[in-house]
């Protein structure tokens, strides 16, 4: 971890896990127990930092639809950007803040069933099938409803004045 107060932080959610669940085990089994959520904390704050920061550089080609196919979804075709983890200086910092911010709000106005397809899909990182059993729908419905959700926040971004 190259922040330490996220590295603190990852430690403390894996004691808390530890407790909650793991309180009544025998001490001898807590630390490999410890052990175990650790990593597994820590592949999550990775992995959802991984998912956060390609917001900022995914949004930029979302504004491109596919009028022929109506499933067409531009976040199923581009790489995350390969300095995701670096560091960034404080400006950097706070205009990316003030862009996630505008996302979360424009997340919000979205319709429900299309907020959820685009969690699910993009910040919980399941798959189509998944979201699909998640949702109670057909994996079609997921693509179309992933495909609206990434065009409407688009639209909504650019009117915000968000270009990436």
């Amino acid at each position: 971890m190259r922040n330490e107060e996220a590295a603190l932080d990852i430690v403390q959610d894996a004691m808390l896990k530890l407790t909650e669940k793991y309180a009544a085990k025998p001490t001898a089994e807590l630390p490999m127990l410890f052990q175990r959520i650790l990593q597994n904390t820590i592949h999550d704050h990775f992995r959802r930092q991984k998912v956060r920061s390609t917001w900022t550089t995914l949004l930029s080609a979302l504004g491109q639809k596919d009028e022929k196919d109506e499933d067409f979804d531009p976040l199923e075709t581009l790489p995350a950007r390969p300095d995701s983890n670096a560091s960034i200086d404080p400006a950097g910092a706070h205009q990316q803040a003030e862009t996630v911010a505008l996302i979360e709000q424009a997340l919000a106005r979205l319709p429900a069933r299309q907020r959820e397809a685009f969690l699910l899909r993009y910040w919980e990182e399941l798959d189509v099938a998944e979201t699909a059993k998640a949702m109670g729908c057909s994996e079609g419905s997921v693509k179309t409803h992933c495909s609206r959700a990434v065009h409407a926040l688009a639209e909504m971004l650019t009117a915000k004045g968000i270009s990436l």
